[in-house]
């Protein structure tokens, strides 16, 4: 069907309710000679009357009254369809996916998302959690979560957690037995464990930075991860050096279990941001998301939102 036809269908509803052509033009926006022009074509293309019309007053036919009856399911079904878009347009409602890597969901979405649920009760959230990097457009999310270098350069970007500390950490019983690093060409005589993002994808450099140089740095080792927490629960083990966010060693820094190598030159990491598809008709909920993470201060630190599993309670 045609968006005309669509239209005319709508004008003759309209004016099968009103019984006037000046009542039915004033609800539609348009004159009383447009809404009878519009009649008259549809009629032509139907090749059938559905209206008798004087210059005093207005009826349905007998073919207008057997359309009507069958068209104002369908017009109350489309007329609730665009008042439900209204209302979610207006209060958070519906269906929010967010995709976001292991250390956002902690550090973003867990601190927030019970707040989040009970002061919008009509959203449902759905959390997938994965480091592989994704088209969230393509994979049907309204949002994800990543570092800047992750994001396609068409997304809009909001920072909600601010510059990232690296940790170079290891367990006390590890250092027992072979002398820390002073350098990060010490590493090499270190079982480092190191971190893959993608099933198939290349294994995660160490970044470094000193006297205002950067540098990069490939590390070998007996264990590898596609998980930040497994990283630190590993070197907590005593099964290596593990290159992670400050935040998330520090509760095992503080208990003694882990122990920081190579601070001078472990650098900040860009932080995490929040990033959608386009900057016109933000989804409610999404906007109300943002709004409420924004609100939490993780944009200044994630130390208190990241909490790692593998902590006793």
């Amino acid at each position: 069907m045609a968006r005309s036809d669509l239209n005319d269908l709508a004008a003759f509803v309209a004016i099968a309710d009103n019984l006037s052509f000046r009542a039915a033009a004033s609800r539609l926006g348009v004159t009383p000679s447009a809404l009878s022009h519009t009649m008259r074509q549809l009629e032509s293309r139907l090749g059938v009357r559905l209206l008798n019309r004087t210059t005093r007053s207005i009826s349905v036919t007998d073919a207008g009254l057997r359309l009507l009856e069958q068209l104002r399911p369908a017009i109350e079904q489309i007329d609730g369809a665009l008042e439900g878009l209204n209302q979610e347009r207006e209060r958070p409602f519906g269906h929010l996916r967010v995709y976001a890597g292991h250390l956002a969901a902690a550090a973003v979405i867990a601190p927030v998302w019970g707040r989040f649920l009970s002061t919008y009760p009509d959203v449902k959230l759905e959390l997938r959690v994965d480091d592989t990097p994704a088209d969230i457009v393509a994979m049907g999310f309204d949002a994800g979560i990543a570092t800047k270098s992750r994001i396609a350069a068409d997304m809009v970007a909001v920072r909600v957690v601010g510059p990232l500390k690296v940790a170079v950490v290891a367990a006390p019983t590890y250092f027992a037995k072979r002398r820390p690093p002073r350098t990060p060409d010490d590493l090499a005589r270190h079982n480092c464990i190191r971190y893959r993002m993608a099933a198939e994808g290349a294994l995660h450099e160490w970044s470094f930075d000193r006297n205002g140089k950067a540098r990069q740095i490939s590390v070998d080792g007996r264990v590898v991860v596609n998980n930040s927490d497994f990283a630190v629960r590993a070197a907590v083990d005593g099964l290596g050096v593990a290159y992670t966010i400050e935040a998330s060693a520090e509760l095992f820094l503080r208990s003694g279990q882990l122990v920081r190598v190579l601070e001078d030159c472990s650098p900040s990491l860009e932080g995490l941001f929040l990033y959608y598809p386009g900057h016109r008709q933000i989804p409610a909920a999404l906007r109300a998301l943002i709004d409420m993470i924004r609100a939490t201060g993780n944009a200044t630190s994630a130390r208190t939102a990241l909490t790692n599993p593998f902590v006793q309670a």
